[in-house]
């Protein structure tokens, strides 16, 4: 669906992007990370064609972005961080501009805004100037006008920035629907938004891409952790038993009741690994009172990505 090659821009003597490429197929939703000044706007406003790249292309449904622009542009949605709405106009009013901007036929128009004003709840503040409303109605208009026209591909800066948890889950479950038939890419500094929404995750520092993963193999941290009322001396004599996993570390008993840390071999399917454990276990007539895999924090990784990428960066600066 989407293909982002090379793709780099500076600001004067600075670039605020670097040699970035990445792919995104249809029905993904990505998350896409960074620190302020990290290049995500950038990359964002050089996909929807409002930037243009210093060097490198975008190719969306097949279409080159610099050759036929305006095609694609009709398919995209895009909801900047600060939306410049008009305050004087109604939302009706909006929606009307923003759906004749967009190339829809007054014969689809109003089904169109109809069906962005139900998707987005707005139906009781229709016809109130935009000046009238709250910052958390200002985000579901420009919500609201990125979804004109059923776009394939729908970028979307802090989306739910504004809104109440109520509406942040309509929120999400909105954007999940339209995950459905088309892509999208949301750039948020809510890890938790990327848990709850996100397939795969890119992440950007200094401009360039120093992360591309599925969600699921980022929050895998290749460990199992088990309470059991299982002593050391049991528990390492089932685990010699069992190939795939390893002990890690061991805590001290508390209440009856120990915890163990066991590293996971990744050539070994865990559901299978935790199975034999588990059976292990009470074969050898102890307890089993919990056995998961733990889940990398999210927000953690993302400061170590960081971190790892600043010192790297500090040291090419020593050397030159």
């Amino acid at each position: 669906m989407l293909d982002v090659s090379h793709l780099s821009r500076s600001y004067a003597d600075f670039k605020a992007v670097d040699d970035v490429s990445f792919s995104v197929g249809n029905g993904e939703i990505v998350g896409l990370l960074g620190h302020n000044g990290a290049g995500k706007t950038t990359v964002m406003k050089m996909l929807t064609g409002f930037l243009e790249p210093d060097s490198g292309s975008v190719t969306i449904a097949g279409k080159s972005l610099a050759t036929r622009l305006k095609e694609v542009q009709r398919e995209l949605g895009y909801l900047p961080e600060n939306l410049p709405v008009y305050p004087e106009m109604t939302i009706a009013d909006y929606l009307d501009y923003a759906a004749r901007l967009k190339g829809i036929s007054s014969k689809e128009k109003q089904s169109e805004i109809s069906r962005v004003v139900r998707e987005t709840d707005l139906a009781e503040k229709f016809i109130n100037p935009i000046a009238t409303l709250s910052r958390g109605y200002r985000q579901r208009v420009g919500v609201a006008q990125a979804l004109l026209g059923k776009p394939r591909l729908l970028i979307m800066d802090e989306p739910t920035n504004g809104l109440d948890p109520t509406q942040t889950e309509q929120m999400r479950q909105l954007l999940r629907n339209i995950a459905q038939d088309a892509t999208v890419i949301l750039s948020t500094h809510i890890m938790q938004e990327v848990e709850a929404l996100c397939d795969r995750v890119l992440m950007l520092s200094g401009g360039q891409l120093v992360l591309d993963e599925r969600l699921t193999d980022l929050q895998s941290s290749g460990q199992l952790k088990i309470d059991t009322s299982l002593d050391h001396q049991m528990m390492k004599k089932i685990l010699a038993g069992i190939e795939g996993a390893g002990l890690q570390s061991e805590s001290e008993e508390m209440q009856g009741v120990f915890t163990y840390s066991l590293n996971l071999n990744p050539h070994f399917e865990y559901r299978s690994v935790s199975a034999a454990i588990a059976a292990a276990i009470a074969a050898a007539g102890g307890d089993l009172y919990s056995l998961h895999v733990a889940r990398r924090d999210l927000e953690g990784l993302f400061r170590e990505v960081n971190l790892t990428q600043t010192n790297n960066s500090a040291e090419v600066a020593d050397a030159a």
